[in-house]
Formats: C-alpha cells, sequence, structure tokens
C-alpha cells in the first residue's frame, strides 16, 4: 500500500549524497524540445508492453469476482468447472498457499488474497488458468457460490450511523480524525472583516488507463519472472517477495512499457499474485489480465470528499483564518482519504484548523490518482477565495498575491527554497489576458462567457533514494542503466538528455536499460511526480562521476592539470588553451579500460529548507442558461516546476493534466446503484472521460522558473501532479463568473446546472 508519507515532510535517508556540482547556466541539452526517444517503437507497435507478451505452452487466467456490494462466502464448489475443457487450475480460499494476507489494518492484517468476507462488488472469489482465455471465463461461470448477502454502506453519512453494518474489526473509521492547528481560529475569525463559509463535495472518479492492468508469472525452478504492467517494478518486487515467502533474490519483475496509470499501478494488485500461484500449480507461465470493467470496479479510483471551508480575511485581502474540515471513504479497505494538506499551506495564515476523517464503505478501495488530495482540495479552498473576493470586492488574482508565502508554515515556518507562486499569478494572469477578459462587457444573449483562476501547490520535493549508473565505452557510445518507469511522461527521454548535457553525447549514441529489477538499479516507483526531481539528479551525479574519470585520464596523457581541462562535444579541450585537444575516442586511458562507470545517487534535499513545486490555472467558459451546457473555451497554465527537462513533454504533461482536470470538473463521476451498491457505469461507453470534443483547442503553457538552483543537481521539480491540481477549481471560478452561480458539487453537467437555474429562479 502507497503511503503519502512525504506529505508530512518526511524524508528517506541515502547512505551517500550526490557529488557536489555547480548548478547548469546554459544547456546545449536539456530544456529543448526533443521527441520521445521511444517515440517510433510506442507508435509503431514494435513497443512490447506487458499485456503483449507471449511465451510458450502459456495459460490464460480470470478471477472469479463478488456480484454484492457485501457478502460472505457459505459454499464453493468447483467440480463442474475442473472438469471443463482446457482448465488446468483452479484457485479457492481453501487451495494449498493461498492464505495469503492482504492490506494491512493498523497493526494486523485483516484480510486474505481470498477472503470470504467480501466488502464491496469485485471481491476475489476464485480464480482459473486454462489453455485460452475464453475457457477460463467460461469456467468462472460453472463456478457455484453460495453467498450470504449482508446490509452494505456506500456514503460516510450511512457508515457512521448507530448500528450501521461493519466492514472491519473496530469499526467503520479507519483511524481517528487527522487534525491540525495553528494559532488560533476563534480569533481569527473574530478579527475578520469578511467571512466566507460553505460545503463542496467532489465525486469518485476513476483511473480508466488505456492498458488495463496485469501480469504474466513465469518460474524455473524456484525462481520467479513477472512481467507486469506497474508504475514501479521494485514496489511489486517486495510484495510478491513478502506474499509468496521467496527470498527477493529469486524474483525478477519487469515492467518496460506500460500504457498509463496515473497511481492506480504504483502497488503491486492481487491479480500479479495470483498469476504467480497459478503458474507455481501448473508449471507453466499464467497470463492474468483484467477486463476493462474490472479496471473501474477493482483497481482503484480517487474518493469521493466532502469539505466545509471557512475563511476570514480583512478588508485589505489578509487572511486571518483558514478552517477546513473534509471527511471521505478510501473504500472497503485501508487507503488514503486525507485532502487538508494544500488548505493549511498554499497561502499566508496564522490561524488555521484542519480535520481529515476517512470512513469505510462498501465500495472500490481508492488508490493515488494524480495528486491525490490535492484536486478535491482546491475545488474547495479555491472556489472559497473566490467566493471571499467577491464579498471584499477585490480581484481574486489580487486576494491571492495579497497572501503569497515564503515558508511553509504547515513544517515549521521552514522557508521555501522558491516560490514561483507569485510569478505564476502575474505571468499566467498577463499571458491569459486576465484584465482585459475582466473588463470586457458580457454578451445578453442566453450564452454566458466567464473567467477564472485557482492557485495550487504540490507537497512532493523528489528525494532519495534513487540509484542510477551510467558507463561511456570506448567507442563514445553510453549505457544508461535506471530502475524507473517510463509510465508515458517521457522519463527515458529526460534522463538521456541529462547524460548527454553531461557528456555532450549525442541522444542516439545513448541505449537505455530500465524497469528491471533483474538489470536496474532501485528506485521507487515512478508517482508524485518524482521522476524528474530524483531520478534527474542521479543521473546527473553518475554522469557526473564519469566525466571526472575521463577527464583524469586525459589530463595525465595530455600532461596538463585536470583543472583546466572541460569536456566540450566529443572532444577534451584545455580552458587556457583551445588549441590543446583531445578526442573522446582518442583518450589511451579509456581505450585500455573499454569503459568507464558512474554510479550516482539521489542526495538529501536542501536541510531546513522546503522544496515545493507551485502552479496558478486561468479558465475562459462559455455557458448556455437554456440547456445548462458548459463550454471550456480556453486555458492557461502558468507552472513553477523549475527548470524544464524537456519543454516538449513539460507541455505534453500540462495538456494531459489540464485534459483531466475538465474531467473532474465536467464529465467524471462514478455512480453506484442505491439498491444494489453494484456501480452501474463501469465501461467506457457511460463512464465519460473527456473527449477531444470537450478540451479546448487554445491551450497555453506558462513555464515559470524560478531559478531554484538549490533543490537538486538539476534545479529540476516534479510537473505531472502541479500540471491538474488547480483546472477544475477554474473551471467552477469561470462559471459562477459567468452566470452568477456557484457550482459547489462536482461534476458542473447540465442537469445540475438546470437544477441550479431553477432555484436560482425561486430565489427571485
Amino acid at each position: 500500500m502507497v503511503e503519502l508519507y512525504w506529505l508530512q515532510g518526511a524524508v528517506p535517508e541515502t547512505t551517500k549524497p550526490s557529488p557536489e556540482m555547480p548548478p547548469w547556466k546554459e544547456t546545449a541539452v536539456v530544456g529543448k524540445r526533443v521527441p520521445r526517444v521511444d517515440g517510433y517503437d510506442r507508435v509503431s507497435g514494435s513497443a512490447v508492453y506487458p499485456r503483449d507478451i507471449l511465451l510458450p505452452d502459456m495459460l490464460h487466467a480470470a478471477i472469479l469476482r463478488c456480484p454484492h456490494a457485501h457478502a460472505k462466502v457459505k459454499k464453493i464448489d468447483v467440480s463442474a468447472a475442473e472438469k471443463m475443457p482446457g482448465v488446468r487450475a483452479i484457485l479457492t480460499a481453501q487451495s494449498p498457499g493461498a492464505d495469503i494476507p492482504w492490506f494491512p489494518r493498523r497493526d494486523k492484517p485483516s484480510t486474505s488474497i481470498f477472503d470470504q468476507h467480501l466488502r464491496c462488488e469485485g471481491d476475489e472469489v476464485a480464480a482459473v488458468a486454462a489453455d485460452t482465455l475464453l475457457q477460463a471465463q467460461d469456467a468462472l461461470k460453472a463456478i457455484k457460490v453460495q453467498y450470504e448477502e449482508l446490509p452494505f454502506v456506500l456514503s460516510v453519512e450511512e457508515a457512521l450511523k448507530e448500528g450501521a453494518p461493519v466492514l472491519h474489526e473496530g469499526g467503520n473509521r479507519v483511524a481517528p480524525p487527522a487534525v491540525y492547528e495553528r494559532g488560533d481560529l476563534k480569533k481569527g475569525l473574530s478579527e475578520a472583516d469578511a467571512v466566507v463559509e460553505r460545503t463542496y463535495t467532489t465525486a469518485c472518479e476513476i483511473h480508466v488507463p488505456m492498458e488495463v492492468h496485469g501480469s504474466v508469472a513465469k518460474w524455473d525452478g524456484n525462481r520467479l519472472t513477472v512481467w507486469d504492467s506497474t508504475q514501479g517494478v521494485f514496489a511489486v518486487h517486495e510484495t510478491v517477495a513478502e506474499a509468496l515467502k521467496i527470498p527477493m533474490a529469486n524474483v525478477r519483475v519487469i515492467g518496460h512499457y506500460m500504457g498509463g496509470g496515473f497511481g492506480s499501478k504504483l502497488e503491486c494488485g492481487k491479480y500479479t499474485i495470483i498469476a504467480a500461484l497459478l503458474a507455481k500449480v501448473t508449471a507453466r507461465p499464467v497470463k492474468l489480465f483484467l477486463t476493462r470493467e474490472e479496471t473501474f470496479t477493482m483497481t482503484g479510483n480517487r474518493p469521493p470528499n466532502k469539505m466545509s471551508v471557512r475563511l476570514g480575511a480583512k478588508k485589505d485581502g489578509t487572511l486571518t483564518a483558514i478552517e477546513f474540515l473534509s471527511t471521505g471513504t478510501g473504500g472497503a479497505y485501508p487507503a488514503s482519504a486525507t485532502t487538508s494538506f494544500m488548505a493549511t499551506d498554499l497561502y499566508l495564515c496564522p490561524n488555521v484548523k484542519s480535520s481529515d476523517e476517512n470512513v469505510f464503505t462498501n465500495a472500490g478501495r481508492a488508490r493515488p490518482f494524480r495528486a491525490p488530495g490535492f484536486p478535491q482540495c482546491a475545488w474547495a479552498l479555491e472556489q472559497a477565495m473566490d467566493e471571499l473576493a467577491a464579498r471584499l470586492g477585490m480581484d481574486p488574482v489580487e486576494l491571492r498575491l495579497k497572501n503569497i508565502p515564503k515558508t511553509s508554515q504547515r513544517r515549521g515556518n521552514q522557508p521555501y527554497t522558491s516560490t514561483g507562486l507569485a510569478d505564476c499569478l502575474r505571468e499566467g494572469a498577463k499571458a491569459f489576458g486576465w484584465n482585459e477578459a475582466r473588463a470586457r462587457k458580457k454578451p445578453d444573449g442566453p450564452v454566458k462567457k466567464g473567467f477564472g483562476v485557482a492557485a495550487s501547490l504540490w507537497g512532493y520535493a523528489g528525494g532519495p533514494p534513487s540509484t542510477v549508473i551510467v558507463k561511456l565505452f570506448s567507442d563514445g557510445s553510453v549505457n544508461l542503466n535506471m530502475g524507473a518507469a517510463d509510465i508515458g511522461t517521457g522519463t527515458k527521454t529526460f534522463m538521456s538528455m541529462i547524460v548527454s548535457e553531461e557528456l555532450g553525447v549525442p541522444l542516439e549514441k545513448i541505449q537505455i536499460e530500465h524497469a528491471d529489477t533483474g538489470t536496474t538499479q532501485y528506485t521507487a516507483p515512478s508517482g508524485g511526480s518524482k521522476t524528474v526531481p530524483s531520478d534527474g539528479p542521479a543521473a546527473r551525479a553518475a554522469a557526473w562521476e564519469v566525466k571526472k574519470k575521463l577527464l583524469a585520464l586525459a589530463a595525465e596523457e595530455m600532461k596538463l592539470p585536470v583543472e583546466e581541462l572541460m569536456l566540450s562535444g566529443a572532444e577534451i579541450v584545455s580552458t587556457k588553451d583551445s588549441t590543446k585537444k583531445l578526442a573522446v575516442k582518442a583518450v589511451k586511458g579509456l581505450e585500455r579500460q573499454q569503459v568507464l562507470v558512474g554510479v550516482g545517487t539521489r542526495g538529501p534535499n536542501p536541510e531546513g529548507k522546503i522544496v515545493t513545486p507551485f502552479a496558478v490555472h486561468f479558465a475562459e467558459v462559455e455557458v448556455d442558461e437554456r440547456t445548462g451546457e458548459v463550454r471550456v473555451t480556453r486555458l492557461v497554465a502558468a507552472q513553477d516546476s523549475g527548470r524544464p527537462m524537456n519543454r516538449l513533454t513539460y507541455d505534453c504533461q500540462v495538456f494531459g493534466g489540464l485534459v483531466m482536470g475538465i474531467g473532474l470538473a465536467r464529465t467524471e463521476e462514478r455512480v453506484l446503484d442505491r439498491q444494489t451498491g453494484k456501480m452501474v457505469n463501469a465501461n467506457w461507453h457511460d463512464y465519460k472521460i473527456p473527449t477531444a470534443l470537450d478540451v479546448p483547442v487554445d491551450q497555453k503553457v506558462v513555464a515559470v522558473d524560478p531559478g531554484d538552483t538549490e533543490c537538486n543537481a538539476t534545479g529540476a521539480k516534479g510537473i505531472g501532479e502541479p500540471a491538474t491540481i488547480a483546472t477544475a477549481a477554474a473551471i467552477a471560478n469561470a462559471v459562477a463568473d459567468a452566470v452568477g452561480v456557484r457550482v459547489v458539487d462536482s461534476p458542473i453537467t447540465p442537469i445540475r446546472m438546470s437544477q441550479l437555474f431553477r432555484e436560482r429562479q425561486k430565489k427571485g
């Protein structure tokens, strides 16, 4: 289970800090717009994804899942299924070795891989391996299960009622509410000239990556190889070894390509363990990939949240009080539903109180979803900020500029290495034409135009551990060895660019090994916007080590002090006499050794300082008051993520984040049947992700680089999460600006807008 420990300020330690490297000034490769080094492989079909794996004698597996929201297995009969053509193995809770603990609750495992207490639709009951996938699926239908159906709860309110069905021993509260306080909230509210108080809700969203979740498992004696669609091969590696009680050295996990995850593939799934068990029983490779419908119900979600906000401010806009109370449900098993972190740290305010409460319900379990908790927080906090600005008669941008923090107040008033929040507000407003747009007269017709803004920060700075190995061969080509997964964000490309920048080696001469626990080096999963700030500095450190060794060999041969030499492209040149030079391939020491190896690790973050990305998004919308339809017509994203490594993929990350923000704002919502507890829109037809028609053609990215050279060896901060946090709130604020109606519940659908228009009409 992925824990967002870093949001609490904890930093894992490293055994070896990065070497001291001067900050880059002008760069030849880094920061340029470079196509992905694996782009052709991805678009041509030559890239092999885990779902593409085909092995000799491979079996195909499928999982029998609970059809009820809450039930217990009373009896299971697999005798008919065992006799069906092609069936090679069936696993149930009674199968030898299948009693594997799963999802630790507090200090004790509370469930197992085939638990007999089924707490949501889709929980695993049995699994079948057969010669073909259709045979496995047919066998599932022949398994007879007698269920005891139990009462269920789908909302936080139902789960906390006296006498409500209990999901786990100890009650439906995952833990006591997490409360944070500073200053005196009551005093801050009493000092305010204006107070805004409102409750907001966000709907549950599903990740829906293009490639479904799944694994291929193959045993060779007591050694297991797994091909997994994962964001982190080492996370799967550890879980598989622990679950199967085998040495980590006997497990190899490979994940060279994967078709999207957005956080849902940060951890090992039950399907991986089930595939490994079936492969062990049958002594044949087993392929187990979920159906599209299964990915909607059982591979995670962004949890629904209810957030009550109170803001107080003086007449000049100075914030005096912030209260943010959130309740949410991570579903039927332990998972985070926290949303308050940004509310207590985005703006300068002396009197703050927050509370986060997480409750079990009979629904699919949450998993981290691109900036877990932060988009929900922005939806509430940033709408409340706009209401406060209206109450004070201030411009929303000016109100935010009035309360720019210099320190992380939540983390002991530690100073930020830099904050580009003010620059994001100013430069974003200029690029959007904020003042001109707000001064423009609104049309008189039924279609109203509105403009909105929302700010955000992201709570993860990157950090150790991460190890990268760089090898320079005698012909001047390079091998880059790293454990990071490229989840579609261009990790392989920007890591190659960093090595190219340090060593002057063309990208086409850099060969990449990655995401394979058998051949590459440890790093954490690719999530939380960590690959750029965590793995990038390790890559630079490894290349730097190679460069030092190369210059030392050249200095010996050229009879010059090493301090006088520099690497310039494919040559080593004297800084005092440019006529004194030596081609890299001509260095005899390199020819003798054949390869120079550099090992780079990610060092600790700056002591006593906080590294944080910031962002501000601006939105223009059109609202048709006749139909309630909302169109997003323009978006501008001003991002402070430090130095862009690859400006092309930087922009692509932001554009993708904006699209996901449109989904939260306008279209996405898990719908559960109140009578059965089942998800009724578990498919791409009924679950509405944004399409090309929902995305404005006019999108602009403003890259704000505050020159934060302290943060790490590359001066870069994460971009994936900051690119999506503020979008939905900016759209909601634009809708309110257009029609004077505040939409507090996501998504902003035509039906919801029409209801709000009717309520407005009744009030006169």
